[in-house]
């Protein structure tokens, strides 16, 4: 038997919850709006060359990375269904985080690079054949609207980060197609090509602006920062309710990825109450008041677990409350 148990240790002992992350919708949808994606950017490319474009040809690099974007996507959607192992202890789910970190620095990186050119075209106009542009972006428009409702209606079921991020990419899609339709219908009225480089500058703003939202989201959770929805101080307060708790210190929380929480903290407590029973109020009180299903909580008592001059600091505060305790009983008698 004991054999058994430690042959098994190795796959069983490591965790004690799936952190994995099944996601049937957003596989599907990523599926679709992949192939729809792919297709047209080869139509884009083919049409930004021919029209010489500078607002399509920029559309066309944006395109490609939502490839890639998608790409990474989906890699991370089937390795977040991976069970935990002896090696990664926590699964495969923080690489959503680092999908939607590289699209979000891949949307800084190409909306920096249409800037650039779109200040060059600025100085060096270029002849552009805005009927070709007018309709290679029509499409674009087209295929872009359909890809973002299916990719905004994915969202409302199964929300996260990395889908947040390739959805920015489609937005992003989506004002570069009206932007050159506009920038096409402005050069046939007004015959000034520099609306085309111009759209272009203002696109790049846009992406960029969605591209450092993602990248702030994902560097936080990478940095293992606390998520901005909890209130660290509150979740101490209401630990340090729950009776038996004394004190708590060394607490931590941070997203494996997104809505996946983990929390540590260490208690001082009451000896004259059940160890087990105070974990049990505490891991209730964070499941039912925070959503936080993951946490690691250790039982300390002051006197052998002191922390250095916290734990003294705590005992000469806890030894001066007995005693103004001890004289207003005194008082009252």
């Amino acid at each position: 038997m004991s054999e058994y148990v430690h042959d098994n240790a190795s796959e069983y002992d490591f965790h004690h919850l799936d952190h994995v992350k099944e996601q049937t919708k957003t596989k599907k949808t990523l599926w679709i709006v992949l192939f729809l994606t792919l297709f047209f950017t080869i139509v884009e490319i083919v049409g930004g060359l021919l029209s010489n474009s500078l607002a399509l040809l920029s559309d066309s690099a944006h395109m490609i990375s939502d490839v890639l974007a998608l790409g990474l996507s989906m890699v991370a959607l089937y390795l977040a269904t991976r069970h935990p192992n002896a090696r990664f202890t926590f699964g495969y789910l923080r690489f959503e985080i680092v999908a939607s970190f590289l699209n979000g620095l891949a949307l800084a990186i190409i909306s920096l690079g249409i800037f650039i050119e779109g200040v060059r075209r600025m100085i060096h106009p270029e002849q552009i054949d805005f009927q070709l542009m007018l309709i290679i972006s029509s499409i674009g428009l087209v295929v872009n609207l359909v890809t973002t409702i299916v990719l905004q209606r994915s969202m409302k079921e199964e929300s996260n980060l990395n889908m947040q991020s390739a959805l920015w990419h489609f937005l992003g899609d989506l004002l570069s197609s009206v932007g050159v339709i506009v920038s096409s219908i402005l050069i046939y009225f007004s015959g000034w090509y520099f609306f085309d480089p111009l759209i272009s500058i203002v696109i790049g703003g846009i992406i960029f602006t969605g591209g450092a939202k993602i990248i702030r989201e994902s560097y936080l959770i990478l940095m293992e920062s606390v998520p901005e929805k909890f209130d660290l101080d509150e979740i101490r307060k209401d630990i340090g309710l729950v009776e038996g708790v004394e004190d708590v210190h060394e607490m931590h929380l941070w997203a494996i990825s997104t809505d996946h929480y983990s929390l540590t903290a260490h208690v001082f407590i009451d000896d004259k109450i059940q160890p087990f029973c105070i974990i049990l109020a505490i891991n209730e009180t964070l499941k039912t008041k925070y959503g936080i299903e993951h946490s690691t909580i250790q039982m300390e008592e002051a006197n052998i677990h002191p922390h250095g001059d916290y734990g003294k600091e705590f005992l000469k505060h806890k030894e001066e409350e007995e005693k103004q305790k001890h004289e207003y009983v005194n008082e009252l008698v």
